[in-house]
């Protein structure tokens, strides 16, 4: 099967050689790049916790932040990015949207710093009354839609980059938030990924191949 992968190319590889070694064709097709806001550290001394929002927080919460305190994972990609640079979270929302860290959120949370893309929406901030420090910006790329069998999303950036360029094959989702986002723009979502992170988009491919 020929499955197009849209992550930025530097974080693509894992996903790419899990595909190649089951057997998939892989198209590379990066639909979003990321890009820094700023090389300063972030000091979270005197917080209770850090909320980080996405695999590309977690690598800009690597490189910059001091004195981490507790943090908190918007869902299991998230958390899984954050091992891999050595930090543990603890604690992890069970779907990967901030509305659900908000609402699984341990109470009282005390002093929050929200550490999330430049274009991050105000209602979970504010819900968790928390100072917000944007991280990077996304841009939107314009590739040309390759041909294929299935095209996979990791993020409402990348779907709405994939409907402006008129791509309209199905969509596997990596989670809730990038469901919602695919169909708002007009894309049909075959498949959810029902573990938010690497393996379960694999897995969501797996289960694709097997009824198509």
């Amino acid at each position: 099967m020929n499955v197009i992968v849209t992550r930025p190319r530097a974080q693509a590889g894992p996903l790419v050689s899990q595909l190649e070694e089951l057997g998939h064709v892989v198209v590379e097709c990066p639909l979003i790049e990321i890009v820094r806001t700023s090389d300063q550290p972030i000091d979270c001394a005197g917080y209770e916790w850090a909320v980080v929002t996405s695999p590309n927080g977690a690598a800009e919460v690597a490189r910059r932040a001091r004195h981490l305190p507790k943090v908190a994972a918007v869902g299991p990609g998230t958390a899984e990015a954050l091992r891999t640079h050595g930090i543990e979270p603890s604690f992890v929302a069970s779907i990967s949207t901030a509305d659900a860290l908000v609402t699984e959120f341990p109470r009282p949370q005390g002093r929050v710093i929200y550490l999330a893309a430049e274009n991050s929406r105000r209602e979970p901030i504010d819900a968790l009354g928390a100072d917000f420090v944007p991280l990077y910006s996304t841009v939107l790329l314009t590739p040309k839609a390759p041909d294929g069998d299935v095209v996979m999303l990791a993020s409402g950036s990348a779907a709405r980059a994939y409907a402006a360029i008129g791509g309209e094959l199905p969509v596997i989702s990596i989670g809730p938030e990038t469901t919602r986002v695919a169909r708002s723009v007009g894309l049909r979502v075959a498949l959810e990924a029902t573990t938010h992170d690497l393996g379960g988009l694999v897995a969501a491919v797996e289960g694709f191949a097997a009824t198509s």
